[in-house]
């Protein structure tokens, strides 16, 4: 055991000092942090009034479609052709252009831009005001309806999920999310960590570093102590990763913005006037309308994220470990890297298989392939963070825990049997009835 804990500070801490560990580790949180920040500066460079021309045939859009502070309405009394000669792309943000209807062309508009193309936010909010100006005129001349009145008579329907014991929501939505981000993680970790672990063993044994390492300890000892070392170093990365994002978000939200820039509401979408009114089944909505965020929020409180957290540590460590054993043989059994593609497969299909059948697992999470994909060690690690989100019953995940716990120490055995052999195996290409008798030595 010394000499296994041995090699595995030797691992830790090589790797730990290299520049590209700790390049990496200051690039990971930087790029995080980014993709929340950047768009927030974004928004505030791109805020400003969008002046939309608008050439109506029709007569019934004609000061009606209701501008706001971001997206402003100059109708204009010339025709088409005129209002496009004269259009200036520095001046006018599009050309809405509504011709007159006939009975085989229903009212349509066309929005004309030069070069650059409108946005969604800009398109939706145009095609929601014409189409409410239309539901009111249709109901006030042919069916004498006020719209207001048929508003008033609208219900609205919410569906709440709660679990019956406990009385908590959940958000369906959101726990797919933290299911799939959870498996994920555990997909690229796995991959990312047990390649390191090939590649390692590869290089010592080309180097012929090896022979002298194992004159003092045995092959299984150098395999574990690579294998578990490599999975420090991977747990130290991943912890300051989350410390330092959290960190440079919290700096940011201090010190530039004063407050928390994710619960301002003009971030990407344009704020609607007060006095516009739109009616509440339409897509667009005022960012101010809380009411889904709380929701949401409310629905995180029903997460045990500890638990959460603490099983993700669990299943990445020991499917790590699983996995790590499986490329430490391929590494030992090969002597170059184009070699190993031939072994690849067979460990990175079913892992690849567990990330894809992610999409069924969600959509029945308690169904029978769920069940199985979390049992069978080779798929558990991805397949049960995905469903822990939903609930998994005690016996499933003890169970799951249980044959993982197991299929570690059987991978880690036969991995051994293979890495005894081959680690001092050169100049000899080897395929699967060769290694099948290795595992028979």
């Amino acid at each position: 055991m010394k000499k296994t804990w041995i090699i595995i500070k030797r691992e830790y801490l090589s790797r730990v000092k290299k520049k590209s560990f700790i390049v990496l580790t200051i690039l990971g949180p930087l790029l995080l942090a980014a993709l929340m920040i950047v768009p927030y500066f974004i928004a505030q460079s791109t805020e400003g009034v969008k002046v939309i021309d608008v050439v109506d045939e029709t007569g019934i859009f004609y000061e009606n479609l209701g501008s706001n502070k971001n997206i402003q309405f100059r109708y204009l009394d010339v025709d088409i052709a005129t209002a496009s000669n004269q259009y200036d792309e520095d001046i006018s943000y599009a050309l809405l252009y509504i011709p007159k209807p006939t009975y085989s062309m229903p009212v349509y508009g066309e929005l004309l831009y030069k070069n650059k193309q409108p946005g969604m936010t800009v398109t939706t909010y145009i095609q929601e005001r014409m189409r409410y100006i239309l539901e009111n005129k249709i109901l006030h001349d042919q069916f004498n309806i006020d719209k207001k009145d048929l508003d008033a008579a609208k219900t609205n329907v919410e569906l709440v999920q709660k679990d019956i014991k406990t009385g908590e929501k959940s958000a369906p939505v959101l726990t797919s999310i933290v299911g799939y981000v959870g498996g994920l993680l555990i997909y690229m970790f796995i991959f990312l960590f047990g390649n390191m672990v090939m590649r390692g063993v590869l290089e010592e044994k080309t180097n012929r570093i090896v022979e002298v390492i194992v004159s003092s300890v045995k092959p299984f000892q150098l395999m574990m102590g690579k294998i578990i070392g490599i999975a420090m170093v991977g747990l130290t990365q991943f912890l300051l990763w989350i410390i330092l994002t959290f960190t440079i978000i919290s700096i940011f939200q201090v010190t530039v913005t004063g407050k928390d820039m994710l619960k301002q509401g003009k971030q990407t979408e344009f704020v609607m006037d007060k006095n516009v009114v739109i009616p509440d089944n339409t897509a667009v909505q005022s960012p101010t309308d809380n009411s889904e965020l709380a929701g949401v929020l409310s629905s995180m409180q029903g997460y045990d994220f500890v638990a959460i957290l603490l099983l993700f540590l669990f299943f990445f460590l020991f499917g790590y470990l699983m996995y790590a054993a499986l490329f430490a043989a391929i590494g030992s059994a090969v002597d170059a890297e184009q070699d190993t593609q031939q072994f690849m497969a067979p460990i990175t299909i079913p892992l690849l298989f567990a990330f894809v059948m992610g999409v069924y697992i969600i959509n029945d999470p308690q169904g029978p392939l769920a069940f199985w994909l979390s049992i069978i060690p080779l798929t558990s690690p991805v397949v049960m963070m995905i469903r822990l989100p939903f609930g998994v019953p005690p016996l499933e995940l003890y169970l799951s825990m249980f044959l993982l716990i197991l299929g570690f120490i059987s991978t880690t055995w036969l991995a051994g049997k293979i890495y005894r052999t081959g680690i001092l195996m050169y100049g000899k290409k080897v395929n699967y009835r060769e290694l099948w008798k290795w595992l028979k030595y």
